[in-house]
């Protein structure tokens, strides 16, 4: 009788970015699905990665999906299951299906897919699901893959965020930390595709609420804005947070605190964005600013990865993708 343990397979899932200035040019090219890039777009990248020394989003990635298998092996996993984690990138290497392939290597025939975006839109979220049907075609037959749905109210993920924002209002003087005002920023999306899918802002907002609620943050001190909108001439979400320092500044404040909630691992979007023009900004408005750090592996993150895998391995609202057929599985 074979004692050989049962593989469930969990694949984390993230936009991708390009590594270091070189890989600019083709990981733009993916994103705008083949079309090249212009010379200065390609060339402000380029110096936008120069400048934070390359993204390190696949290693931060890779390091969450090691963190997770580690906690769902050791805590989680029935006598006869293990778990294996991996990683793949919609835009970037791994592709989506090289880590569904490697699952499938390694024994996996249930397999989790986890959005590393806590908020969902099937209009946003639609190329993960692409990309995973895609690859079913060359997968073993048997092999059924569960998008998980939105998480953006898990409570685990909730804490993990609230205690990044009291460790960094703890870095400021006890007897000014009620005056730091805290700046919630989400991706600015355009505004033509936010009116298909107006629920999307709803979690975006739910979640906003529910971590300044968790950090013990009254109304008067925290607000929600965007940031990093796209290079496209067609109208962004607004305001962009950097264009509200100098506000703040008039209204007397002294530090502004950048909550990049919807950014899980540190990469461009924190790293030039925030820190680098963010930085700049408020320096020039002559405010104090300081960031939140990402979640990456903090075990607090990594306690909610793994409860959304274990809530969608119980049920939850994913959906499930197989050779032969798709389902939505409704939470029951």
């Amino acid at each position: 009788m074979s004692t050989e343990k049962k593989a469930i397979g969990v694949l984390l899932m993230s936009f991708g970015s390009a590594a270091n200035a070189e890989e600019v040019p083709g990981y733009l090219s993916r994103v705008r699905g083949g079309r090249p890039a212009p010379d200065d777009l390609i060339q402000e990248f380029q110096r936008r990665y120069q400048v934070i020394g390359g993204s390190p989003l696949n290693r931060i990635t890779g390091e969450q999906a090691a963190a997770l298998a580690t906690l769902l092996n050791q805590q989680h996993a029935a006598p006869d299951e293990r778990y294996v984690v991996d990683i793949g990138m919609r835009f970037g290497l791994p592709s989506v299906s090289d880590g569904l392939h490697k699952l499938a290597d390694a024994g996996a025939r249930e397999i989790v897919a986890v959005i590393m975006s806590p908020q969902y839109s099937p209009l946003f979220m639609g190329g993960y699901h692409t990309a995973v049907k895609e690859a079913m075609a060359s997968l073993p037959p048997e092999t059924a893959v569960k998008i998980a749905g939105s998480w953006h109210n898990e409570p685990l993920f909730i804490n993990a965020l609230a205690q990044r924002v009291r460790q960094a209002l703890d870095r400021f003087p006890a007897e000014e930390r009620a005056d730091v005002h805290v700046m919630m920023t989400v991706h600015s999306l355009p505004k033509k595709m936010v009116e298909q899918e107006p629920s999307y802002l709803d979690q975006l907002q739910q979640t906003a609420t529910n971590v300044a609620e968790r950090a013990e943050l009254p109304s008067s001190q925290w607000q929600q804005a965007y940031q990093s909108a796209g290079h496209s001439p067609e109208e962004w979400l607004k305001p962009d947070f950097k264009e509200l320092l100098p506000g703040l500044k008039e209204a007397g404040h002294k530090d502004v605190l950048v909550v990049p909630i919807q950014f899980l691992a540190d990469h461009l979007e924190t790293l030039y964005d925030v820190d680098t023009a963010g930085g700049e900004e408020a320096r020039e408005a002559g405010i104090g600013f300081q960031r939140t750090e990402a979640p990456n592996t903090m075990p607090e993150f990594i306690e909610a990865l793994a409860a959304v895998v274990r809530r969608e391995r119980g049920g939850g609202d994913g959906t499930v993708y197989t050779n032969s057929e798709t389902q939505a599985v409704q939470s029951s």
